[in-house]
């Protein structure tokens, strides 16, 4: 980061880098560059520093032209016999990422004290340069003081020497102020940074404390509520065997009554046997294309679900090989009949066919003899059922779905039992 450099190699940087700039064609130049290009060369490095210094830092290619210019300095430096300037050596080794920049600007810092800022060191180049000129002034005016006898004219080159002398003593002691004035306003700045770190720092301290302690009072939290919800687990536990306990023994009582009072199930329902003796008011069997409805049946009591096998599997899996169909059926009805306590038998056309045991219970695999088809076996199963009982019959073939329905069943198309186990 070109923000924790000296002052002095900030300034040797940006001085190389607008020298840089100068020599970049219009579509070379970085975009954050585009303003301080149109700077005259002599104000780019007072007027666009801070940008020239971001664009080294964040622009690789920027960095890349400015890097070649210290590489040339380095090769000048070494084929000149006189010592370069501690600064532009450090300012080089940067750039370069040469393994001396630790050294070099430790030394540099050595020399310049932290504070340091850019004004500062041009006012102390000033100062410099001033006092280079008031030697040189001072040097003309003593060759001036020793002419002063023999030449007449010299009277007049002294006292204009002497005005000039006066003047650069007053620039130096103006320039000496500025810098003066300039370290003060840099030590009171100084100052107040670091009296705000102290009030961050602290400030940091004071939420970190309350951040320690609302995470210990989370974690105590979380212990009591994890007591709590064991302690509720328990009590639920407990209270589920309890009903499960009741609820076994009042099916066994019914069980029980069922059996000492011979009661037999299916049969027609009253409204039904009314409803058959008034003249022209004989039952028909409903047919739906909903899946809702077909659920609703087959949650009714002692409900009997007749499938024809591959009529529902070719309409819903045509992809699959027979075989895959059926497993993939029957697996899709032993979950329904799970879900919903009915008995379900699925026929299938084919003799000595092997397949595995059902997956389930209430529910059976019937394949057709030969010489017989799956729709006469279905119409057989239907008509062995007992009267008032619910029949529910899945096919799409209409042949089937209306003799079924003459017998009393209630009919479903294939696509209807698909949407309820897809």
């Amino acid at each position: 980061m070109t923000d924790e450099l000296p002052a002095v190699v900030r300034a040797v940087i940006v001085g190389w880098a607008a020298e840089t700039l100068s020599t970049l064609l219009p579509a070379q130049t970085p975009a954050s560059l585009a303003r301080v290009a149109r700077f005259t060369p002599a104000k780019r490095p007072r007027l666009g520093a801070a940008a020239l210094l971001q664009a080294v830092e964040v622009d690789s290619g920027f960095r890349a032209a400015v890097a070649e210019r210290a590489r040339r300095f380095v090769d000048d430096d070494q084929e000149s016999p006189d010592p370069a300037d501690p600064a532009r050596t450090a300012a080089a080794a940067h750039l370069l990422h040469l393994p001396t920049e630790t050294e070099l600007m430790a030394a540099v810092r050595a020399e310049a004290p932290p504070e340091s800022r850019p004004e500062t060191e041009s006012l102390r180049a000033l100062v410099r340069r001033l006092e280079r000129d008031l030697a040189r002034v001072t040097a003309e005016r003593d060759r001036a003081g020793a002419q002063i006898h023999s030449v007449t004219a010299a009277d007049q080159e002294v006292e204009k020497l002497r005005k000039r002398l006066r003047e650069q003593g007053t620039r130096v002691r103006q320039a000496e102020l500025a810098v003066q004035v300039a370290e003060d306003r840099n030590a009171s700045e100084l100052l107040s940074l670091r009296s705000e770190v102290a009030r961050l720092t602290v400030e940091v301290t004071n939420w970190q404390e309350r951040a320690r302690l609302a995470a210990d009072r989370a974690d105590r939290a979380q212990e009591s509520l994890g007591r709590l919800r064991e302690r509720a687990g328990q009590h639920k536990a407990t209270a589920d065997r309890r009903l499960d306990l009741l609820l076994s023994t009042v099916e066994g009582a019914v069980s029980g009554l069922r059996r000492e009072w011979d009661l037999a199930g299916g049969g027609i329902d009253p409204a039904d046997l009314v409803a058959g003796r008034l003249p022209g008011s004989a039952a028909v069997p409903e047919s739906t294309a909903e899946p809702s409805r077909l659920y609703a049946w087959l949650g009714l009591p002692a409900a009997h679900l007749i499938v024809d096998g591959y009529n529902v599997s070719k309409t819903g899996y045509p992809d699959l090989t027979l075989a895959q169909q059926r497993e993939r059926l029957v697996r899709q009805l032993a979950a329904l009949s799970a879900r919903t306590s009915a008995e379900v038998t699925v026929v299938f056309d084919g003799a000595a066919v092997v397949v595995p045991a059902p997956p389930g219970r209430g529910i059976r695999v019937l394949f057709s003899p030969p010489g017989v088809i799956a729709d006469d076996v279905i119409r057989d199963l239907v008509a062995a059922e007992p009267p008032g009982r619910v029949i529910v019959v899945v096919s799409s073939d209409r042949e089937v779905a209306d003799g079924v329905r003459r017998r009393g069943a209630r009919t479903a198309g294939s696509g209807v039992l698909l949407g309820l186990i897809a």
